[in-house]
């Protein structure tokens, strides 16, 4: 139990940390500027995903990590990697636009899928071995970076994010 406690407490201190991060931070400079210029840096994050592949790795993970959550973990991230670059190297044109809304959508969805297949499956802290990190760490940074790219991704295309908000004012 104690180690259940201590795990979601991680996960809500990353998301408080990296949520003052992402308002002092990353918004104030991503809202200034034009709609592919702002995304980039998401996606340039986000193209780490690859890094849920550790889920697979024997002697990373306990040998009693559900495969369930392990497999769907690991697919979910390399495709959300993918798409990031996929995006990234089509922006600023349309189809840049139209991959980014995918990978939002398919990136947040994964993202939901593993927290529903990892409490699905019982998964314990303990069994997460090295990957510990992921979910504690980089999975709140994840999640907040998504909701700055639905945001960004909203606005108009050539018109930073603080204009917009002055035009609708």
């Amino acid at each position: 139990m104690q180690s259940q406690l201590s795990f979601f407490v991680s996960i809500a201190f990353s998301f408080i940390a990296w949520g003052i991060v992402a308002a002092r931070y990353i918004w104030p400079e991503l809202r200034l500027r034009p709609r592919a210029e702002a995304l980039r840096p998401l996606l340039m994050l986000h193209s780490f995903r690859f890094i849920g592949l550790a889920f697979l790795v024997p002697g990373v993970v306990s040998p009693g990590l559900p495969a369930a959550f392990a497999n769907s973990a690991a697919s979910g991230d390399i495709i959300a990697a993918m798409l990031a670059l996929l995006a990234l190297i089509s922006l600023p044109g349309a189809a840049g636009v139209v991959i980014s809304w995918i990978f939002g959508l398919w990136g947040s969805a994964d993202l939901f899928n593993a927290f529903y297949q990892a409490n699905r499956t019982g998964l314990t802290p303990g069994q997460l071995g090295a990957t510990y990190f992921i979910p504690t760490f980089i999975v709140p940074l994840l999640v907040i970076t998504h909701g700055l790219a639905f945001r960004i991704l909203l606005q108009h295309q050539n018109v930073s994010a603080l204009q917009e908000s002055r035009r609708v004012a």
